[in-house]
């Protein structure tokens, strides 16, 4: 993982033009506490944010990027649960559950992050009930899309999966009908739930 003393600048949350909701409601006696314990760093693309099996220790927030979340299941396969876009929030599904960080982040291209320190980021929790109410709705909006993707791509075909990939891709993600794949076939071929030689067998057809 790419140390949070290297190449770090002190955060100014209170003039951040990518700030989140929850940050929004924060007053400035918060806004100061938050800026005294993050750090803004930024992160090529390919390196490693964090790994799953390690103790909680950051909430991550992504200002700027792309950024793969996966899990590694048996015999080391990769499933790549969802893609990440700026203005959201890493390790927040892993910070009451459990002491242990449960998924992976790669950066999918030059990132800008900032790393918060996760104990006052659960006082800021306690403390500001509006701050706590932003972070449960981002939090369940986001379990919800996740759920029901899942749930959809588990019950079609290769080709409806790969559909469902690109719309997913379109309309949340990059917000446009023309844009970029954001990763590599075997990238894809992770978040469809297929093959590398399926992914690119379904590639050709649908061109």
């Amino acid at each position: 993982m790419y140390s949070i003393y290297e190449s770090t600048e002190k955060s100014n949350c209170s003039v951040c033009k990518d700030k989140s909701c929850a940050v929004s409601v924060l007053n400035e006696k918060q806004l100061g506490l938050l800026n005294n314990n993050s750090r803004e760093i930024e992160i090529k693309k390919g390196e490693i944010i964090l790994r799953s099996g390690i103790l909680n220790s950051h909430i991550i927030y992504l200002k700027k990027g792309y950024v793969k979340e996966f899990i590694v299941g048996l015999n080391k396969k990769i499933k790549i649960l969802q893609i990440i876009k700026q203005r959201s929030y890493m390790g927040l599904h892993s910070l009451f559950g459990d002491k242990i960080n449960h998924y992976s982040y790669t950066a999918l291209e030059d990132l800008k992050i900032c790393y918060i320190d996760i104990n006052v980021f659960k006082k800021l929790v306690k403390e500001n009930g509006d701050f706590a109410y932003e972070l449960l709705v981002y939090v369940c909006k986001d379990s919800l899309n996740n759920f029901y993707r899942l749930i959809n791509q588990s019950q079609k075909n290769t080709n409806g999966r790969f559909a469902d990939v690109i719309l997913y891709l379109s309309e949340n993600i990059c917000n446009s009908q023309h844009f970029e794949l954001p990763l590599t076939r075997q990238e894809l071929s992770e978040l469809i739930g297929i093959s590398r030689e399926n992914t690119a067998r379904v590639i050709s057809k649908f061109k």
